[in-house]
């Protein structure tokens, strides 16, 4: 199970949390979040995915932040249609691999019910799916959604699962890597419940969760 790390913020934490080694670290490119990034990401080893996070932001924009910060998945969190989609991946050309596209990570917010239909036309234009809480925000509500919703998911695509999960997260986790549900979860994404303050992650609870979801990792994702 790979672990994303989403709402970097300030440059000295983002190194210190790198030392945990996470697959992923998100960088939000949201000008109303309060974890909006807006610095330089220091020199990350190259096993650590960056992802910039967007919400109904341009092609242009995603673009220009791709080229600035070299970013490696681009996770789209607001309205972004199939079609936008198609369009944006078309242009998302990893010209340090040639070989392969920057990913996009489509975000699907869910609460007790999801029509799982509206995933059908992003199958062919988006490489992994999100599934966050519903909220008043996108993302970083700091609240979990049902996630036995998720039996019922009929694709294969790997996605992310996310949503105010924290330390007393752990065993639920645990429960959910046991049934058929987690067959297609590639990662599990975290962000508020391990920060003192928005965007500022605290360093030990990260490092108890990596050693906690290490050890319950039933699968071979």
């Amino acid at each position: 199970m790979k672990l994303k790390i989403c709402g970097m913020k300030y440059q000295e934490n983002i190194a210190e949390v790198a030392t945990l080694q996470p697959d992923y670290l998100g960088f939000i490119f949201y000008e109303k979040s309060s974890r909006y990034f807006n610095g330089t990401i220091p020199e990350l080893p190259e096993n650590i995915k960056k992802v910039g996070v967007f919400v109904n932001a341009s092609e242009k924009d995603i673009l220009e932040k791709i080229a600035q910060h070299e970013l490696d998945l681009i996770q789209l969190h607001g309205d972004e249609s199939p079609e936008y989609c198609k369009i944006l991946r078309s242009s998302l050309v990893d010209r340090r691999r040639e070989k392969n596209h920057i990913k996009i990570i489509k975000v699907f917010s869910i609460k007790d019910q999801f029509n799982f239909d509206v995933l059908s036309p992003y199958e062919p234009v988006c490489d992994y799916f999100l599934f966050d809480s519903k909220g008043q925000l996108p993302g970083g509500n700091g609240y979990t959604f049902n996630w036995d919703v998720l039996q019922a998911y009929p694709s294969t695509k790997p996605y992310f699962l996310s949503g105010g999960i924290g330390l007393e997260e752990t065993e639920n986790i645990k429960k959910f890597m046991q049934g058929e549900a987690s067959q297609f979860c590639h990662a599990i994404d975290v962000n508020s419940k391990f920060e003192s303050e928005p965007g500022l992650k605290e360093y030990q609870k990260l490092e108890e969760f990596k050693n906690q979801i290490t050890s319950i990792d039933l699968t071979a994702q």
